[in-house]
């Protein structure tokens, strides 16, 4: 056997490959450089299309001892990957950019995702991991996919296929979108019928529905559980997260939390005038873990230890 063309054992960033110790707390679910279409709604809040302003957001966010963020705009959303760069080397902080696509809503009318076999899809993610993205050599270090609203479609089962697939072709780590965080347990049952290995793949949204149980189960057949709408309060109260972390911890199971914030809207950031940013879960949430009697380690491990394994590539082998 010989071991595939890949990152194992690192961790692929816009700017190269990194050791899993290099990254920090990192956030895992995030939005530096989007251009939706107006189908979207909201207007231009949706539209993050400075990169003065984001190299301003993370710089906040490295003060507040932030290390990384995974970008998950993907190509229907306005992926931009030569801004990733930039804004990554003028920041200082490491950004780990995506292949893949989210949903029917996103790519609907935007690309033609729904005539793309499995095959096709899985040669571009792929090439988008191990060649370079939109014509360029950076290269994606995490796969996305994802489902609608309490249905996951024909295509969108398609993509969750081809992010299992290409997973196994190059060991790269997997991440979902759900919509208003429905549908995961079918997520995982298409990835593991497919092959993927739930250790490298984190769930998304989960804390837009805080079904405790649903998440328990989820998280003992090896997945990670995303909860990355903290600050968004009207989705589920970020006291509500808080309780539902500790007991995760308490049940053994805080190797599977990622925390992040999904801040796609200019009203989110610092840097253009609204909030709470980036730096609000190292400065804020943390904290409030901590005062909930949430011990070091724990901590340590849900925004340190916990992103740095999910995001590290697995070693593959091929014949």
């Amino acid at each position: 056997m010989m071991t595939s063309v890949g990152s194992q054992g690192r961790i692929r960033t816009v700017l190269g490959d990194v050791s899993p110790e290099e990254l920090g707390l990192t956030l895992c679910h995030e939005h530096l450089v989007t251009a939706p279409a107006e189908r979207l709604r909201d207007g231009d809040d949706l539209l993050l299309d400075d990169p003065s302003r984001a190299v301003r957001e993370l710089r906040v966010f490295a003060q507040a001892g932030g290390g990384a963020l995974v970008e998950l705009t993907v190509a229907e959303f306005g992926r931009d990957v030569g801004s990733l760069r930039r804004i990554s080397r003028a920041s200082g902080v490491h950004v780990v950019a995506t292949t893949g696509h989210v949903s029917v809503d996103y790519w609907d009318g935007v690309l033609d995702i729904a005539a793309r076999s499995v095959h096709q899809l899985v040669e571009e993610m792929v090439n988008d991991l191990l060649t370079g993205m939109d014509g360029t050599d950076v290269r994606a270090g995490i796969i996305k996919a994802g489902s609608s609203r309490d249905e996951v479609t024909d295509a969108e089962e398609r993509v969750i296929t081809a992010a299992a697939r290409a997973q196994a072709v190059t060991g790269a780590p997997i991440t979902t979108h759900t919509t208003a965080g429905t549908m995961a347990p079918e997520q995982a049952r298409i990835l593991l019928a497919a092959g993927a290995d739930p250790t490298h793949v984190c769930l998304g949204h989960l804390d837009r529905r805080l079904r405790y149980e649903e998440h328990r189960a989820l998280a003992r057949e090896g997945f990670t559980l995303g909860y990355d709408c903290i600050s968004k309060d009207w989705y589920e109260p970020d006291s509500e997260r808080v309780q539902t972390i500790l007991r995760l911890v308490d049940d053994g199971l805080g190797d599977h939390v990622v925390l992040s914030g999904d801040l796609a809207r200019r009203s989110s950031w610092v840097s253009w005038g609204g909030g709470p940013g980036y730096s609000y879960i190292p400065w804020r949430f943390v904290p409030w873990l901590r005062r909930e009697g949430l011990e070091e380690a724990s901590i340590r491990r849900i925004t340190v230890d916990n992103p740095s394994r999910l995001l590290t590539w697995r070693t593959v082998t091929r014949a």
